[in-house]
Parts: C-alpha cells; sequence; structure tokens
C-alpha cells in the first residue's frame, strides 16, 4: 500500500520543534536590541562619565557646534572632540574643578573619556553628516534645540519613517548653508525659501530607494 505521504515528513514535527524556537529567539532579541532606546525611543538620556552641559556650552557661551564637533561639515561621521579640545579652556577655567577630574585624568594619561552615544544608528543604516549640512540641514532638524539641553537626550525618533518624511519633502528643513549650526534660526521668520536661493547651485533631491540609506 503506497503511503498517504512520502517519509520525509516524518521529520516535519522535529524541524518545527528545533526551527521554531530558535525564530522565536531571534525575534524576541532583534526586537529587544533595534526597539531599545538607544534606537528609537525619544528621550534616550544617558548618564555621561562627565556632567558635560551643552545649555552652557553651546547655549549661554554660545560655541558653534563645529568648535568640538569639527569634522561636521567633511566628514561622515561627527568627531566626539579630543580631551585636548575641552583643555583648551579648562587649563584655566575652573581647572581644579572635581566635576573636570576624569577631564584632566585623560589629558595626563592620553586615555580617551569614554563618552556615551545618544543619536545611534544601526550598523545597516548610513547616515552622512557633510552631505546634510552640504545641502543646508541645520543641526536642530536631527538634533532638536541641544543648546537648551543640560544633559543631551534623543529628541528625534531617528526611524527610517521619519526619515523619509524629510526625504519626500527637504524644503522645511532647509536654511543658508552658513545657518546650519544657527539653533535659533527660524527659515519660515526670515522669509528664506530654498527654491530661491540664488547660492544654492542645485536643489536638494534627496534619494527614497533603499540604497540611498542601506549597505
Amino acid at each position: 500500500m503506497t503511503p498517504l505521504f512520502p517519509r520525509w515528513t516524518n521529520r516535519i514535527p522535529l524541524a518545527i520543534a528545533v526551527v521554531l524556537p530558535l525564530v522565536a529567539v531571534t525575534l524576541v532579541a532583534a526586537i529587544w536590541y533595534f526597539f531599545s532606546p538607544k534606537f528609537t525611543d525619544v528621550g534616550y538620556r544617558p548618564t555621561q562619565p562627565v556632567p558635560f552641559s551643552h545649555k552652557l556650552h553651546a547655549g549661554e557661551m554660545g560655541l558653534d557646534c563645529r568648535y568640538c564637533h569639527s569634522t561636521i561639515e567633511r566628514s561622515a561621521f561627527a568627531a566626539i572632540p579630543p580631551t585636548q579640545t575641552c583643555m583648551g579652556c579648562h587649563k584655566t577655567v575652573l581647572p581644579k574643578s572635581g566635576k573636570l577630574a576624569l577631564v584632566r585624568e585623560s589629558y595626563a594619561t592620553g586615555n580617551p573619556i569614554p563618552w556615551v552615544k545618544v543619536h545611534q544608528l544601526p550598523e545597516y543604516a548610513k547616515f552622512n553628516h557633510s552631505a546634510h549640512l552640504g545641502a543646508g540641514v541645520g543641526c536642530v532638524s536631527c538634533h532638536a534645540r541641544i543648546d537648551q539641553m543640560p544633559v543631551v537626550q534623543l529628541s528625534k525618533p531617528l526611524s527610517m519613517g521619519w526619515c523619509l518624511e524629510c526625504h519626500r519633502d527637504p524644503h522645511p528643513n532647509l536654511r543658508p548653508k552658513n545657518q546650519v549650526t544657527n539653533m535659533s534660526y527660524d527659515a519660515v521668520a526670515a522669509g528664506y525659501d530654498p527654491l530661491k536661493d540664488p547660492e544654492r547651485l542645485h536643489q536638494v533631491n534627496p534619494p527614497l530607494h533603499c540604497s540611498g540609506c542601506h549597505y
């Protein structure tokens, strides 16, 4: 008598018993990791090894973003300032402050300060700071009013959908290139229209295809 099902089907229950838990564990791990506050949750605000206040330095003192993050206009990555940058001021400003002990130690030993990254994208996504600043996208579009933050927090979701909203219509986030680091600049109040900016050699046309942002 010919069997109703082929012999190999006897292994299906075993395969399900082995594969299904692996898939479930992988799915849970992926959700736990990639949907954690480090990637998507607005309000993520880790404790830093040194209590650096952007509100004080960038807001009240008016330091330009590029003084510390010196590579943003020419590199894909926003460099974390070396300790020498900090000590350029703090050799004479609060040179004995207890809050700056780790800064002085780093300067003396050459060991970097272990800053905790706040604005983090998954490794499968690429983002180029220089391309966005070169197009006239202000720092505030992604980092919000970081000049008003005593402690830096994630204020934008940095999700694919959020990025695509801007790529589909970038003009509300564009400003003159000499205003990209001006946190208080208001394009509407200034009457700025990127489509009529004579200094723009070409209009911004961000990619919408997958390869534009994914390796």
